[in-house]
């Protein structure tokens, strides 16, 4: 055989192990979705290889930059320095919505607090309010767990319900949404905040409102989609252009009818 068609096919061969085995990697509130996804795709294409993994959406974005994941999973919107430093690598990006998701307030069962105003929130998480007392509670210290800083959930929580103020120094920083359900369970003085889709009877969700309390509204799939629940975001993936190729089979199923109904069926908000 010609040299050079031994080099095409050769090609076409590493192009299709390529689309074959795909990496995610990053945002953890995108786990679940991811890992659905991943499953069901590899069923239909028996030749797939996907793997999943979680670690944050700033460490997914890196991993892209870097090359060792294929997309990266983020739970916030690309910052203006992360996109510059990926043209600069020479990778520039594509960005897709994927799903949108809900976060949870969420306490310890014995807790009878059940709503909260976006100003009773931020002030516990920035540490202005200390004691469940001074929102309605028991006289127990409120104890404040956030995801840490690399966490794409860490962020909006911070823009959405901080207004872009800074957190308390002595807030315990979990390195995964499953850590801070585990935590609030065990600790009757925690509040925490998880994606819809890791609510569980562990915890108790409160009901949350914008408007100075004169509504709360339960962070529920129905009101998370009608967007009556304030604190809704998208879900993104990030991938390289000169690798779309290669992901757009995966992209493509999960963007699909079958890959959105997927979606609603384990806890996020389908993007149509």
């Amino acid at each position: 055989m010609p040299l050079k068609k031994i080099a095409l096919l050769l090609a076409a061969l590493g192009l299709t192990a390529a689309a074959c085995a795909q990496k995610l990697k990053g945002s953890d509130t995108l786990l679940p979705l991811a890992q659905k996804a991943a499953e069901n795709y590899s069923e239909k294409n028996p030749s797939a290889h996907v793997t999943v993994t979680g670690g944050g959406s700033g460490v997914g974005l890196s991993s892209l930059r870097e090359g060792t994941t294929d997309i990266a999973m983020a739970s916030r919107r690309i910052k203006f320095d992360e996109r510059v430093r990926m043209q600069q690598a020479g990778r520039p990006v594509e960005e897709l919505t994927v799903a949108f998701d809900a976060l949870a307030v969420i306490v310890h069962p014995s807790n009878p607090v059940s709503r909260l105003t976006r100003e009773q929130l931020e002030g516990i998480f920035r540490g202005k309010i200390t004691n469940w007392k001074q929102v309605g509670g028991e006289d127990r210290q409120i104890v404040v767990y956030s995801r840490e800083t690399s966490s794409g959930t860490y962020e909006f929580f911070k823009e959405s319900v901080l207004k872009h103020r800074n957190y308390m120094p002595a807030v315990l920083s979990m390195p995964a949404t499953g850590a801070i359900i585990q935590s609030v369970s065990q600790t009757p003085g925690a509040i925490g905040y998880v994606g819809l889709a890791y609510l569980n009877p562990e915890v108790k969700a409160l009901a949350v409102s914008y408007d100075g309390g004169g509504s709360y509204v339960d962070p529920t799939f129905d009101n998370a989609r009608s967007k009556s629940y304030p604190i809704v975001r998208p879900l993104y993936f990030y991938y390289t252009k000169s690798n779309e190729a290669a992901v757009r089979p995966l992209v493509d199923y999960l963007t699909s009818d079958e890959g959105q109904a997927m979606v609603a069926s384990i806890g996020f908000i389908p993007i149509r």
